[in-house]
């Protein structure tokens, strides 16, 4: 009687693996058959400057940049100051 049973289970095995390499290559095709869509553009995030997520980029910042005539008073400023203190 075990030797029935060990064929059994035996024939049991055999169809679950083969029903398994079916479902998994199923899954394959299925897999390849669906177009891809995973490119770089598609998966990137922008975050704004108050955290929240969007799909455009930012606009880049406006830099304000001081007169050069303005620098220079400031360094003949501290240059006085600086002096001055010494």
């Amino acid at each position: 009687m075990s030797k029935n049973q060990n064929t059994f289970i035996k024939k049991q095995k055999a169809e679950l693996k083969k029903r398994k390499q079916k479902e998994k290559l199923e899954k394959k095709l299925e897999r390849k058959t669906q177009p891809k869509d995973g490119s770089l553009d598609n998966m990137i995030a922008y975050v704004d400057e108050f955290g929240n997520l969007s799909n455009t980029p930012p606009a880049p910042p406006v830099e304000k940049k001081p007169s050069t005539n303005q620098s220079n008073q400031n360094r003949v400023k501290t240059n006085q100051n600086f002096r001055n203190h010494e």
